[in-house]
């Protein structure tokens, strides 16, 4: 320290100046440092975003320029308490928070796109309110607008699906497949659709067994006989149900093809005048003779001839 009466600075023996003579004051020296306060105040980094606080700043100056040199050349007794006070005590302006924009709804021919867009005002270093968009000033950001506004390529529209075919057992299904505008209001050749995209015309289906095979009987036929007993025909056929014929039937239950019929005879007596004799038909007037109809009046009709004189 200097020894010279009312001598209150250090001497700066680091500031490589000549050594001050016996003779000197204080006050002469070029490099003698002061404490003091800097007249202006400066603001922290929270001043401008809500109520921030001012700290003031005591420096060490050189006497002769005012340019500040490190602390340890100034007297620490006599530095002054560092100050500070509030700033910005106002509320901050709202304002708009615009997030990041979505995924367009389409990929081509026009979609949209929208982002959320708020307004809100910062109340501390952490927390924020939302305000009603009136309460923000500036024009509003837009939160919605199109994208991929380019055409579409054309693309396959398969149609419905018919009926299984046939109505049981293992069938297909069809249907109709166009290469059509992404607006479905033209129709293309194929050959401009994605052949590999195509979807299937055909499937395979079932709805379920098919009944088996019956016997379908036709109706019966004339009576072989004009009068009297006879024989009647008709047809029986194994059919499947499409109508095929089939070999599948049972026999156990097979319906007759053949069946015995009478006609009914006419009871007016043969004139004398007529020739007597047999119907060429009737094949069994040997029997009826046999058995001894001739007594009935239609057996001696139809056998005139065989039983004439019986």
């Amino acid at each position: 320290m200097c020894v010279f009466h009312g001598c209150l600075f250090p001497t700066i023996y680091s500031i490589p100046n000549p050594p001050p003579s016996s003779g000197h004051q204080c006050n002469s020296l070029p490099l003698a440092g002061r404490a003091g306060q800097l007249a202006s105040f400066k603001a922290n980094t929270l001043a401008a975003a809500w109520t921030g606080v001012q700290r003031q700043e005591v420096v060490c100056k050189r006497l002769d320029d005012n340019s500040i040199v490190q602390n340890n050349y100034c007297d620490p007794d006599s530095k002054p308490p560092e100050n500070q006070r509030t700033c910005n005590t106002e509320p901050c302006p709202p304002e708009w928070f615009i997030g990041d924009w979505l995924e367009c709804s389409k990929t081509c021919d026009g979609g949209m796109r929208t982002r959320a867009v708020l307004c809100i005002r910062k109340i501390g270093p952490s927390e924020e309110e939302t305000l009603d968009y009136s309460g923000c000033l500036t024009h509003r950001p837009v939160e919605k607008e199109p994208c991929n506004n380019q055409s579409c390529p054309p693309q396959w529209v398969a149609l419905d699906w018919s009926e299984c075919t046939p109505k049981c057992g293992p069938g297909f299904k069809h249907r109709i497949v166009l290469c059509k505008s992404s607006d479905l209001s033209k129709t293309f050749p194929a050959a401009q659709c994605s052949e590999e995209s195509k979807p299937p015309v055909r499937i395979r289906c079932s709805l379920g067994r098919c009944p088996p095979p019956r016997w379908v009987t036709g109706d019966w036929g004339q009576c072989s006989a004009q009068c009297g007993l006879g024989q009647q025909m008709r047809t029986v056929q194994c059919l499947s149900y499409t109508g095929q014929a089939s070999g599948d039937c049972p026999e156990t239950v097979r319906p007759p093809s053949m069946q015995q019929c009478e006609s009914k005879c006419d009871s007016t007596p043969i004139s004398n005048t007529e020739e007597c004799k047999d119907v060429n038909k009737v094949a069994y007037c040997p029997l009826v003779l046999k058995f001894k109809f001739c007594s009935r009046a239609y057996f001696r009709q139809m056998c005139c001839k065989t039983c004439q004189g019986h």
